[in-house]
């Protein structure tokens, strides 16, 4: 075993020091800017699509201002957890806002997303329990999977006859967590949440969602997947991030009050991890209620997703399933795929690069992010450079394309 882990780290040397040597190396490219429609990369101005920032926040001057007026009354950090010192007035009240705007008795905040998903998967169910997890879930998921010690099964993606086969094989006794994504961060598609409650119900299971990607873009005035379908009530545990549509860095889990209290007294990564600044905490709180006041943002982010999809089909790309601002077009091809998003660079467009392990060879991919704040011009700029460029790669393009 050793000898393997020390093979495989040796392979990943060598294909980062080629990647960097042939010049396709896409990570880490430092921004000398805020994170906007445009960014400053290298002395020059960059059309940003590889952002989270679904609402375009970050930059937002109620949202700064709040930040710098915590920073003002609270300090620049708690030094310390949650558990013991360090729980600000402001972290409660943040908390009890979530928990009323996505309609849940209880929430708790953790220092990031990826805690928060590691914290309450590894928390919720015990050795003899079950983790029935979809294959395209977060890498938090499968981390916190990890941390459970419980029997971990995987369903083929958003595929309700795989579900119910492992659901049915198991015994009634034993609690069952259902673990989904509500928006996925690859293919943009959106979790078949009603069909996957009803499985829930039917074999007595518990059902959670990651909504990192659907917070912000999905339900009445952004308030996710479960309220998008209208089956809040029926969703038994909400796992979100602060580091998307609302502008900051956190994350929470929002539940009923017994469940959020049990997480509270186990969820390692809250209990010894240093709590979130006080900073991150106003940001994201004056960016929820952005989210709440400026309905345009949303409807902007919808406008700006149907042009750009209806633009991409219209030139021939595969864009799969999609059904959300995340737009895969699919290269299917690693080296294709990085030496795309090395001539989109040079051209001034920044996308991300989506290979193998993240999806199967086969499967590569360059992601396309949607922002409200993104206008028209910058999406059709952006795509007709995307094309010509996947002439140049040979990218196949569906038949029915008709030329630019």
């Amino acid at each position: 075993m050793k000898n393997q882990h020390a093979t495989q780290r040796l392979q990943l040397n060598a294909r980062i020091t080629g990647m960097k040597n042939a010049g396709i190396y896409p990570y880490f490219r430092p921004i000398t800017s805020d994170q906007d429609t445009a960014v400053r990369i290298n002395g020059k101005d960059v059309l940003m699509f590889g952002s989270n920032s679904y609402l375009g926040l970050t930059n937002h001057p109620y949202v700064q201002d709040a930040a710098k007026a915590a920073i003002d009354k609270y300090g620049t950090g708690c030094a310390g957890s949650r558990f013991l010192n360090g729980t600000l007035d402001i972290h409660v009240e943040l908390e009890e806002k979530l928990a009323r705007f996505l309609g849940k008795e209880s929430a708790l905040i953790f220092s990031t997303g990826f805690q928060a998903n590691l914290g309450v998967v590894s928390s919720i169910t015990g050795r003899h329990d079950y983790i029935i997890i979809d294959e395209a879930d977060h890498a938090s998921i499968y981390e916190g999977t990890r941390l459970s010690f419980s029997k971990v099964l995987k369903f083929k993606h958003n595929n309700l006859e795989s579900l119910e086969r492992i659901l049915s094989s198991l015994p009634e006794e034993p609690i069952k967590l259902v673990i989904v994504d509500g928006v996925f961060s690859m293919e943009g598609d959106i979790v078949k949440l009603p069909a996957m409650i009803d499985l829930c119900h039917k074999y007595q299971a518990m059902i959670m969602i990651d909504d990192a990607h659907g917070l912000g873009v999905l339900g009445e005035q952004g308030r996710g997947t479960a309220n998008h379908f209208g089956l809040t009530s029926e969703t038994d545990l909400i796992v979100g991030t602060f580091s998307k549509s609302l502008a900051s860095l956190g994350g929470f889990v929002a539940a009923d009050a017994k469940v959020i209290d049990h997480i509270k007294h186990t969820a390692r990564s809250l209990i010894f991890s240093a709590s979130a600044t006080p900073a991150s905490i106003a940001s994201a709180s004056a960016a929820l209620d952005v989210m709440q006041n400026e309905s345009w943002r949303i409807d902007a982010l919808w406008d700006n997703t149907r042009f750009a999809v209806d633009y991409l089909q219209y030139l021939g790309f595969d864009i799969g399933e999609t059904q959300s601002p995340i737009i895969p077009i699919y290269i299917r091809d690693d080296n294709k795929t990085y030496l795309m998003t090395k001539m989109l660079m040079e051209e001034q467009v920044f996308v991300n690069p989506v290979v193998t392990p993240a999806v199967r060879a086969e499967d590569s991919l360059i992601r396309l992010s949607l922002m409200a704040t993104h206008n028209y011009e910058q999406i059709e700029t952006a795509i007709d450079k995307i094309y010509k460029i996947a002439q140049k790669l040979d990218i196949p393009l569906y038949e029915y394309a008709t030329a630019v």
